[in-house]
């Protein structure tokens, strides 16, 4: 991660130090003060483009390749019933992101460090594991996603490609020595590549917005889709990215001064409104492009993303499964990059050690290709690391909750009783849905 040298404190509440921050980030650092202490003569985007960046990272794990597994199936299987779903979990994610990156501005201190601080030595050791797990699961939904895709783009076989995905990431990650906006704008363009192929794939096939209004607010559970409703929800709201927001914010632009802290919120909100609203755009409108294709021509058995491609071609043309497949590379590659960095806070924050981020790059992919090499179905591979991650979750909503809302750690930034009210009845939804997932799955005949 990209970290400032603690810097100086100026008489106007501000805080810089020309040596702690990368050339290639001074003006955007330079912009976002002068708005904050009022000095900018900019107006509209102008104004809010320095502050833009953290959520955009962030959101990416929202798009993840899990998402894509998740969603399809869900589509394909039960058609827009699952819809409510990906619209609840979203909302949930835009909620918890923003308390993640409050926390960071707040204290200058990120959410792994704060349980280091605030735990017992015993529960810190295991919080580490369990992260490194979700970490792995994160990383195996990631590599066979981008793997996939460059399967389907250019007929690679899957271990070549997830090979090649490596050496991608590597370049992505390497970005890194340039300062955070350049790799801030490598991942946005990733995105739009992602956001702009689902607005061509409802374009080849459009849905019954009628039903798709009704299942967006419309809560309904079938039995049966309790596995994909939970994978879902642990694709969309993911924990190691909880850890990576409040990192990405606590060090990127610094101010002690409540008035203008409270400002540079606001301009957070702002980016995570629109980070969080593009990724659950595009996770509905992966949902719905199965349901009005794969559902609504009878194709519920569609289980793969492989399928999903070859079947999209026959049905909405050769356009369709190419961009189908350039949306799961992006996605893919982009999403590897950000579990890395995601990584490094997790490790560097529980235990204060760091490795070169090569090496956990070079370290995290031996599961992933080992389930190629091994054969493994690498859909169900997918959909069943989003259910590892959504188990780990609690461990990350909980401590932010109970972070947040302390007076004593975010000073003028602390929750309203009614965000920890909120918060908290997310953490419970979570864990019940997860407490229920197991009831079926030891109790199923």
């Amino acid at each position: 991660m990209s970290q400032f040298t603690p810097p100086r404190q100026g008489s106007s509440g501000m805080e810089a130090s020309a040596e702690g921050i990368k050339p290639g980030d001074a003006p955007t650092v330079q912009a976002a003060m002068d708005v904050l202490e009022g000095q900018s003569r900019k107006g509209g985007l102008g104004r809010i483009l320095p502050f833009l960046g953290p959520a955009f990272i962030a959101c990416v794990a929202y798009i993840d390749p899990g998402n894509f597994a998740t969603n399809i199936q869900a589509g394909a299987q039960f058609g827009y019933v699952l819809l409510w779903v990906v619209v609840a979990s979203n909302l949930m994610a835009l909620l918890v992101q923003a308390l993640s990156a409050k926390l960071g501005i707040a204290t200058g201190t990120n959410l792994a460090e704060h349980c280091r601080n605030e735990f017992p030595r015993p529960v810190v050791w295991g919080m580490w594991v369990l992260m490194e797990i979700v970490a792995m699961a994160t990383d195996l939904a990631e590599f066979v996603g981008a793997a996939i895709g460059f399967n389907l783009l250019f007929g690679l076989a899957l271990l070549p490609s997830a090979l090649l995905t490596a050496v991608v990431t590597f370049l992505i990650l390497g970005l890194e020595v340039r300062g955070f906006r350049k790799i801030e704008a490598v991942i946005g363009v990733l995105v739009g590549v992602i956001a702009v192929s689902y607005l061509l794939e409802t374009w080849f096939s459009p849905p019954d917005w009628g039903q798709v209004a009704f299942h967006a607010v419309v809560p309904r559970l079938p039995r049966d889709a309790v596995l994909l409703a939970t994978g879902i929800l642990g694709a969309t709201v993911m924990p190691h990215v909880i850890f990576l927001h409040s990192a990405l914010t606590q060090n990127r632009i610094i101010t002690r001064d409540p008035k203008r802290a409270s400002r540079l919120f606001r301009f957070e909100l702002v980016d995570v409104s629109i980070a969080m609203g593009i990724a659950g755009l595009v996770n509905a409108a992966m949902l719905v492009m199965a349901a009005s294709t794969f559902f609504k021509s009878g194709l519920t058995q569609v289980g793969t993303l492989e399928e999903a491609h070859h079947t999209l071609e026959p049905l909405l043309g050769k356009a369709s499964g190419w961009v189908f497949a350039v949306s799961l590379l992006a996605s893919g590659l982009s999403s590897a990059s950000v579990g890395t960095m995601a990584g490094q806070v997790v490790m560097q924050g529980f235990m204060r050690r760091q490795i070169p981020i090569w090496l956990r790059r070079a370290i995290t992919i031996i599961p992933s290709l080992a389930v190629i090499a091994w054969g493994f179905d690498p859909t169900r591979t997918l959909i069943l690391s989003q259910v590892v991650l959504s188990f780990g979750l609690p461990f990350a909503l909980v401590p932010l909750i109970l972070f947040t809302r302390r007076t004593d750690l975010m000073g003028h930034l602390v929750n309203h009783r009614a965000t920890t009210a909120l918060a908290s009845a997310v953490a419970a939804i979570i864990i019940a849905l997860n407490v229920f997932l197991l009831y079926q799955t030891f109790t199923a005949p």
